[in-house]
């Protein structure tokens, strides 16, 4: 088995700290990142698949070079073996249509240059935290021309018969659960309701060795991450990054730093009186006398 998820960088909202261009386009450069928060139920799903069934994991994700902390972070999450980053001027400003485009390219690159028959699953997350379409994934999808499996929430694989069995969550008037398949390889979509199971011991033990075993892997993660520009993959600049993007951002508006949400009262350590009742207040909440 060898799988890939795609993870990405988002905007650390918490600091309020984004920052913009004349144009109204994010700085990633100068703007606080995490991981997006969605892709960690994808890094499970994968985590699952290499316990279970073994393999290779390999993560990707497109953004600048100061996404290779995130890779680093997702490495840790899933135990991959390796990283690729999709990281090009070229790529600045893209919406997620041109974003699948170079995602897909990357796909299609690495499943050349895998033995035993390519690359046979690809995970993502529900959606990202700062565009919220839900779109990068399914369109990613649609290059490769894989069957897709979204909002899933448990899956097996039957590497014998090469095809996945996943529950995957349907919302309606009412919410349920249906079991589906696909033939491999093909995308999951993982939804936050999924959870990682690993009923026999083998598992858990493996599940042990493989956290110690990356743990080294990830403190010199710079050494297992590639990096492929527009040329390496081929790509016209015209089709990707902002001038290969259809989408119309009409405004964006700025996001304030968050209120504080308690009052600080400042004490002078010289004010006896102040300090006094300062530890009145404080030990209750010790536990003490």
């Amino acid at each position: 088995m060898h799988t890939v998820v795609l993870t990405k960088g988002v905007p650390d909202f918490r600091e309020g700290q984004v920052a913009f261009d004349e144009d109204g386009h994010l700085e990633r450069g100068a703007t606080p990142t995490v991981m997006n928060p969605n892709d960690k139920h994808a890094l499970r799903a994968a985590l699952q698949t290499k316990v279970r069934n073994g393999g290779h994991v390999s993560l990707m994700s497109m953004g600048p070079p100061g996404f290779k902390e995130v890779l680093q972070e997702g490495m840790e999450s899933v135990y991959a073996d390796d990283a690729y980053l999709v990281s090009d001027r070229a790529f600045a400003a893209a919406d997620t249509w041109a974003t699948s485009i170079a995602l897909t390219t990357a796909i299609e690159r690495l499943d050349e240059h895998v033995a035993e028959g390519g690359v046979d699953m690809v995970f993502a997350g529900f959606k990202t935290a700062d565009g919220e379409t839900g779109h990068t994934g399914p369109q990613t999808c649609w290059g490769l021309d894989w069957p897709i499996l979204t909002h899933v929430v448990s899956l097996d694989i039957d590497e014998e018969a090469g095809r996945v069995r996943a529950k995957r969550l349907v919302e309606g008037d009412i919410e349920e659960i249906e079991t589906v398949e696909a033939p491999l390889p093909c995308f999951v979509v993982a939804d936050p309701e999924f959870e990682p199971t690993y009923r026999k011991a083998a598992h858990r033990l493996t599940h042990k060795d493989l956290r110690e075993e990356t743990q080294e892997r990830a403190q010199n993660h710079e050494e297992h991450v590639t990096v492929w520009d527009h040329e390496e993959l081929n790509l016209d600049p015209d089709y990707v990054g902002l001038d290969g993007s259809p989408t119309i951002v009409s405004s964006v508006d700025p996001i304030p730093r968050a209120p504080a949400e308690r009052d600080a009262t400042m004490v002078d350590p010289d004010d006896g009186e102040a300090m006094r009742e300062l530890v009145e207040e404080m030990v209750p909440l010790a536990g003490g006398e």
